[in-house]
């Protein structure tokens, strides 16, 4: 026994050990089709090589409906101030809270005119300067706009020009919408109109005036989106920003506060060249886009840019229809890209 423990047990377990180590060599070395003696892997089953070369798309001809949707909000139009236009007192009120016409007079503002002393003689023929009582001045504040007055002076209260003195409520709706950076440059040149619909409310209906721009408070009502209808104050609804704004038709029955849609056509191309979005550099005007050359190398070129609807791009210059792009605007050679979709790989949180 003593001689199976010592020599017999011992072979048994270098042998096992060898069986494993030659085991795995062979999965480490032999891989899937060859031995331990190298020579080329056994072709089998199994995903199809990767095309790694760079998508290309040809220049064609199509349509371009620029037209931007957007969600936006149905307002009041803001409160016209009232501002004096004389420095003195109150006088009289010369309308009561309520409707009043552009126009109209609301407020009527006195004050005294100094007059120079009168010169003259007396009965021995020396001259004399006599005071004069001040003149009286009146004048009338009109109502700048047609709307609902609401007064904030009282009698015998002394104003300064400029100061407000009440405001008028226009009693018009407006629907205002914010843009996205994307969408203002898509409207560079806007139209005047819009078509809006309310849901849940009447069919869609043409809003008119569209304008584009940051609300800028104490402006006219198409300019003040945040203002307080009722004061004509910035109101907590003022913010940055560029919005689309538009004027909502008198008897169209939609309420202040509902929610609606916005549908701006900004132009439509027919029978254009043009270029996925993801081909071009740039996107307003001018942009870059890279031709693929006679010996397959892709060359850089700016063209001129006219309408997108956020896929396709028109080029109005810088390209010859059937001409080869590439699909994809190419990255720096130190950016990893996707070789199915093209795009970018971002690093994960482990590099």
């Amino acid at each position: 026994m003593s001689t199976v423990r010592t020599i017999v047990f011992p072979a048994l377990r270098l042998l096992v050990w060898g069986v494993i180590a030659v085991a795995l060599c062979v999965l480490a070395f032999g891989g899937s089709g060859g031995g331990l003696g190298g020579g080329e892997p056994a072709a089998g089953p199994g995903a199809p090589p990767l095309d790694l070369a760079e998508p290309v798309v040809p220049v064609g001809r199509g349509s371009v409906a620029n037209t931007v949707t957007v969600t936006g909000t149905v307002v009041a139009d803001a409160a016209v101030p009232v501002r004096a236009t004389a420095a003195g007192k109150v006088h009289r009120l010369l309308a009561a809270p309520g409707p009043v016409a552009a126009g109209q007079p609301l407020v009527e503002i006195r004050w005294e005119e100094e007059r120079d002393p009168a010169a003259g003689t007396d009965a021995d023929g020396n001259p004399t300067v006599t005071p004069q009582k001040p003149r009286i001045r009146s004048a009338a504040v009109p109502a700048p706009a047609a709307g609902t007055l609401a007064t904030d002076v009282l009698v015998d209260q002394i104003v300064a020009v400029g100061d407000r003195i009440g405001t008028v409520a226009p009693g018009s709706l407006s629907v205002t919408a914010t843009l996205t950076q994307a969408e203002q440059f898509r409207l560079l040149s806007p139209p005047s109109t819009a078509q809006v619909e309310v849901q849940g409310g009447p069919a869609p209906f043409t809003c008119e005036r569209l304008v584009l721009g940051a609300p800028v408070p104490g402006g006219r009502p198409q300019d003040d989106a945040g203002a307080d209808p009722g004061t004509g104050d910035p109101g907590a609804g003022t913010g940055g920003g560029t919005t689309a704004r538009c004027a909502v038709p008198p008897g169209t029955t939609v309420f202040a506060g509902m929610a609606a849609s916005v549908v701006i056509a900004a132009g439509t191309a027919e029978d254009v060249l043009v270029v996925p979005v993801t081909a071009v550099q740039g996107s307003v005007q001018a942009g870059n886009v890279w031709v693929v050359g006679e010996d397959g190398e892709p060359v850089e070129r700016p063209v001129t840019l006219g309408l997108t609807d956020g896929e396709q791009v028109e080029v109005r210059d810088g390209l010859a229809e059937g001409e080869q792009v590439l699909q994809f605007v190419p990255l720096p050679d130190d950016t990893p890209v996707d070789p199915y979709t093209g795009e970018p790989m971002t690093a994960g949180p482990f590099g």
